[in-house]
Order: structure tokens, then sequence, then C-alpha cells
């Protein structure tokens, strides 16, 4: 009696003081609640709205809010430092699993334990504002951040993207779990010169390409902020871009928080000279729709307000996306309305069994099996007694630049040993000095050696050692395997011709030699708690690898048209690429094979306004579980302009035992089968016909029919 005495207690106390301050009702329209909340702000108030950790307004009992958290595939960077969290491998790993369900439990995992470290430290250090997805496109192989992205496709990075997105939100109807942040609006792939650079494009290439993912991540994915990039795109640097106001906002009716990157404030000024001193660039930004500030911003703020060149009411314009975003974290409703308020600060679900699952799964299910001669893998330990690892990246597990501190690590030496037990003798050599290398693959039953990058070039922000390897703030100057790693493989291949190499990278490499020489390579990216339990998985049966590969691997520079070209029908991605690629977008090997049949669709024409179901029957025709991608790309026939060769419109991710067959639908609508007319700033529906490709990867079709296409 006496517990819900004081339940009613309270919530007699919060219905009157919602009353006094309707900002706390939550009963009333998000808008009216907003309204309240800033006609009771001072003026100071109201610009410490904009900062990136947004200060305690103790007479209105408003907590400090910031919002320094990164997160791209756990949670990474907090304020004064980074705590122990879930960490997955890197996006780009993430994004070969082609699985958007899998990030949305990823991400659920990241939100959660968010909202446990908020809790613990009162929203002190970390915030619930988290900084991913990144859903910029990794148009160029040399791309130093292409490590932080999904892919190369914009529609696959948008279903990723949303995936991601959906996670860290949380599917509750009104409040949100945390509030995903995508990165880096836009058209930013290219780390040297970046905070003066532009990416120059048409119209078409805005539209069809570099807005896609932003808006499937808003539209679709309901992201509540986002960041402004460094680089400019047709010379008007992203972070005063006219895109945010007029295409963001008014076209996507998007409604909340906008950030710059660390920097770009002094930026405008010193780098690009768009503006003549720090007080015109900060009402640049304002007026361009910026909420929050990654830089010290009140002096050149007030300064501006002073001269006029803002006005009150332009901060409480852009203010309002920040409360919005705030209140729909719950942060200003009675606790226990809010779900998410129940979680314990007290808890550490980063050691839970449930967590490591997970973490274990994704990191199989990123797994890309590129090349697999005469069934060498899997292997069968009850037939081995020696392996022999080697290899820099053997016994380690590396952490990128933006990762958080994993609960543990198991290196790939220690997952192998863990599989094949005491009666299979595992013996490890970094490198060949002295013949170490060769000598042990040449007395092993089967040699493995882990090749790869250094995710953070194993140097200080803004170096790396070798060409071949690129971070922020440096891009790769070459795509091959640096000479040391690569004489490694052929002396090891030259003792033993069971040689296996698992290439660990955070980039496309162009592996030529290996692929014409080495019978069995596997491909996954850093950084994940689980890395040598889910390589040792693999590499001995335990899981059927189905990762794909998420860009298009070239053979060579010279496949490439120059890093600063940003326009992609010039020979950019598998969409507009016509040479030999080593390995096409969405490839990817199995240890069992599938049948594809009985391709149909609902209807043999599509309208603009309206969609079809195609369907395709998949078999597992071999006698091993596995995973399939199936893919449907589409082609446009007879176009009056120039379209891809092909674009990706469908995928799914689906388990079948031996024998087992499964209908695989999805939906293609007519909306995704149009261009960018530039003459009426359109997308266009273009009467005529398309062909649907279905296939296991860009350049294997199975099974295609043609449909006619009406406005």
């Amino acid at each position: 009696m006496r517990i819900a005495s004081t339940l009613v207690i309270l919530a007699g106390m919060a219905q009157a003081l919602a009353a006094a301050e309707p900002f706390r009702d939550p009963k009333l329209p998000l808008e009216q609640r907003v309204d309240d909340l800033v006609s009771r702000l001072t003026l100071d108030e109201k610009i410490g709205m904009l900062g990136q950790v947004q200060p305690a307004i103790p007479r209105l009992e408003i907590k400090a809010f910031t919002n320094w958290t990164e997160g791209l595939h756990g949670l990474g960077w907090v304020r004064g430092g980074s705590v122990t969290a879930t960490t997955f491998p890197q996006s780009a790993g993430l994004g070969e699993t082609w699985d958007p369900e899998i990030l949305r439990q990823a991400g659920a995992v990241e939100g959660y334990e968010a909202r446990v470290y908020f809790q613990k430290y009162n929203g002190a250090r970390v915030g619930l504002a988290i900084r991913a997805p990144n859903v910029d496109l990794a148009r160029d192989p040399r791309w130093g951040r292409t490590e932080e992205v999904f892919g190369e496709d914009p529609y696959f990075v948008g279903k990723m993207s949303v995936g991601y997105i959906k996670g860290l939100q949380g599917d509750h109807p009104k409040y949100l779990l945390s509030a995903a942040t995508m990165k880096h609006f836009l058209a930013n792939s290219n780390e040297d010169g970046r905070t003066s650079s532009s990416s120059d494009f048409d119209e078409r290439n805005l539209r069809e390409y570099y807005l896609v993912p932003f808006q499937m991540g808003i539209q679709e994915g309901n992201a509540q902020s986002f960041m402004a990039s460094y680089n400019a795109v047709n010379k008007i640097p992203d972070t005063v871009s006219p895109f945010i106001r007029d295409i963001v906002e008014k076209e996507w009716k998007f409604d909340g928080m906008v950030c710059t990157d660390a920097g770009s404030l002094p930026n405008l000024t010193r780098q690009f000279h768009y503006y003549p001193d720090p007080t015109a660039a900060v009402a640049g930004c304002v007026k361009a729709g910026i909420t929050v500030f990654l830089d010290r911003y009140p002096e050149p703020l007030k300064d501006a307000l002073e001269k006029k060149l803002l006005t009150e009411a332009d901060i409480e314009r852009n203010i309002r996306g920040n409360i919005r975003m705030r209140m729909r974290l719950g942060e200003f409703d009675p606790p226990e309305m809010v779900p998410y308020s129940k979680i314990s600060g007290s808890e550490e679900p980063w050691y839970g069994e449930a967590n490591k699952a997970l973490a274990r799964r994704v990191t199989q299910e990123s797994i890309v099996l590129l090349k697999n001669s005469d069934d060498l893998l899997p292997l069968d330990k009850s037939k081995l007694r020696s392996v022999a690892v080697i290899g820099p990246y053997g016994d380690n597990v590396l952490i990128d630049w933006y990762a958080g501190m994993p609960p543990y690590l198991v290196t790939p030496l220690e997952g192998i040993r863990n599989k094949v037990g005491p009666g299979v003798r595992v013996r490890y050599a970094p490198d060949d000095n002295n013949g170490n290398a060769a000598n042990l693959a040449a007395e092993s039953d089967v040699a493995i050696v882990f090749v790869g990058n250094h995710p953070t070039c194993g140097a200080p922000f803004g170096r790396c050692a070798s060409p071949s390897e690129g971070k922020e703030a440096i891009d790769r100057k070459a795509i091959d395997l640096d000479q040391a790693q690569l004489n490694l493989i052929r002396r090891v291949k030259n003792a033993n011709a069971k040689t296996i190499v698992v290439l660990i990278s955070s980039f496309p490499y162009a592996i030529n030699w290996v692929q014409e020489n080495v019978p069995a390579i596997l491909h996954l990216s850093h950084s994940s708690q689980e890395e040598g339990n889910a390589v040792a998985d693999v590499l001995f049966g335990d899981y059927n690898p189905a990762g794909r590969l998420a860009a298009t691997w070239v053979k060579a520079l010279d496949d490439l048209p120059p890093m600063m070209d940003y326009d992609i029908r010039k020979g950019r991605t598998y969409m507009y690429f016509k040479g030999q690629a080593l390995y096409p977008f969405g490839f990817g090997l199995s240890y069992t094979t599938f049948e594809y049949g009985n391709l149909r669709t609902s209807a043999d024409s599509v309208r603009g306004a309206g969609e079809i179901s195609v369907s395709v029957d998949i078999r597992n025709t071999g006698k091993r579980t596995g995973d399939e991608v199936v893919q449907m790309y589409v082609k446009h026939l007879d176009s009056a302009v120039e379209r891809p060769i092909k674009e990706l419109r469908g995928f799914l991710r689906i388990t079948l035992q031996p024998g087992e067959t499964k209908t695989v639908r999805m939906p293609l609508r007519g909306n995704e089968l149009t261009y960018w007319d530039a003459a009426t700033h359109s997308f266009v529906v273009e009467p005529g016909k398309a062909t649907i490709m279905v296939g296991p990867s860009s350049a294997e079709v199975k099974l295609e029919k043609t449909v006619a296409v009406t406005p």
C-alpha cells in the first residue's frame, strides 16, 4: 500500500509540474512543447543549446546534454576517452554481411549500452546522440575512410544504414533508444585536402547517387540527426550547404539535429576562404541550418547578433531541432513513461553471453570466401596433425580509430587453437625472418597466412608508412599488398601447396598474384572482439561463409578514374565500370551450392506510382547448411539517357538446409526505376522496358525477365 501511495504522489507531482511547465507535459503535441521550452530560455541559454555539450539549466531542472559519442560498430569515443563496449567488425565488414536485420540487432546492442552508460554517468560522458552510421559511399578504394562505410552502391548503403539506424533508435512508437547521427553530408570520399577540396558533379549524380542513402536514412529510418562534412560540393562548403534547407528540410521533412564536423567552422575562413571572418562564418552556418557546433562558436555568434547578421529568431529556429530530438529521447517526460529509463547504470551487458554470441554471429556473416580451389576449405580437423599460423595479423586483433574498448579479444591464433584442441599442433610465425615461416609451413599439414592493413597505420593521425594503407586524414596511394606481405605469401606457398590466405583489411586490395596462385582466400575486416572464433568457425566448417563484397575490387589503379573525379558515370562502381574486375560487387562463394528457378513477377508491367512483386525459388543443392544472398538487379533497355549497366534494387540473405527450397519475394517499385531529369528538376519514369536480373552477385545472373515500365 505504501508503494502504491508513493506512486500516486509522484504522479500527482508530475502532473502539477507539467501544468506549470507545458514542455514537460507528454500529452501535449510535440511542437507545442517545443514552443513552450523555447519561450522560457534566455538568449544565453539558447546560444548554449547550439553546443556539442549543451549546458545544464538548473532553474528549469534541465540536465546537460552531450553530443560526443562515436559508434560506427559499437560504442567508441565518448567524452573523456573510451568505454568498454561490445565491438563488432568495422563498417566495411558490417556491409559485407548483406544483412540489414543483423545490423539492426547490432545497432540495438549499441543503443542499449549507450543507455547504460548514460544512466551510469548521468549523461555527462556518454550522450544518446550517437555518430553512426557513416552513410558515405565507397566510390574509390583509395579513400582512407573506406573502412567506415558499408559499400559503394547507394541503394545498398541506404538499406544497410536503415537497419543500423532502426537498431540504434529502437522500436518504441514514441521514444528513442538513442538518436542516430548519420555522417558525413555530402559527397565525402577523399581525405587528402578534404578541408578545402570540392566534390564537383552534376544534378543527376547528386540525386541518383550521393543523396540516396541519406534520404533513405531519414525517410525510411527516421534518423534524428546528421553531420555536415568538411568538403565542398560544387565549390560550396557542405557546412553551409543550401541542400540542408532546400532538400533535407523542405523535401524530406527532416526536423532534427544537424551538426558540423570538428574544425569545420574555422575551415570556412582558413581553408575555403568562403567568409571574411568567424562572425560571418557562424552566421552562414546558422542560416544554412546548422544546429550544433563542434567548435568554439559563442563569441562570433554573439558578434553576429550585435552586427544584425543574425536574429534571436534564427537561433530559436535551429535549436528547435535539438529540442525535438531530446524530447523524443524522453528527457523531459516522467521516467515511468520512458521504457528505456529502466535500463540500469550498473548493468554490464558487454560481458553477457547474448552480446558475445551476437558479435560472433555478425563476424561470421561478414566473412567472404573469395576462392576455394579443389575444396581445400573447410578444413577437417580430424585429418590434421599440425597447422601453421603465419603473418603479422595472425595473433592480434587491431582496433580502429573510432572503436571503444572491447571487453575481450580473440585472435585468429587463439580461435584456431580453441577449435582444433590439444590433439593438433598449432604453431605461429609472424614473419619469415631466418626462414621461420617457410620452415613452419613445410612442417605443417596446412598453412594459414594472415595479411592485410593496419587500421590506424600504426602511426600518428595523418600519417601512414605504407602507400597501400590509409585512414582518416590520409588516402591510399596504392591498392596492392605491400611487398613484404606478398613475399611472405609466396614463400609460404612455395613451402606448402595447401596455403590459405586470410586477408583482414579495411579496403579492397588488388591481390592478383594471390588469386592466381593460392588455392583458398578469405576476406574480413578488423576490430571484432570475436574475430578469431569467427575465422576458425569458417576455416573448419562450423559456419558456412556467405559474406558478399560490397564494393568492386579492381585489378589495378589504372582501372580507376582520377581520385577527385566525382562523376560516377565515368566508370565508377559496378554500375558504370566497364573493365574486368578482380572481384565484382556482390561476390562471395560458399561451401554448398544453390539452384535458382521459377523467376516470376506479379505483373508484366510496373507503373511509376506502383510496384510489383518479384519471386524466385532458391534450392540448396549441396550437402551443407548455408546462407545465400539473393540479389536483384535492373537494367533499362533502350533508354534515351545514359543509365547504369545494372543497378541493385533488392537483396535478401536466407538460410537453407541441404535439399531445402525457399521462395524469395522482393518488391520492385516504380519510383526505383526513375532517373533524374535536369530539365524538369525531378525524377522521371521513362516508358519502355526493363530487365530484372536475379543471381548471387552483380556479375552472375542466374535468371532474368523483362517487364514494361509505364508512367
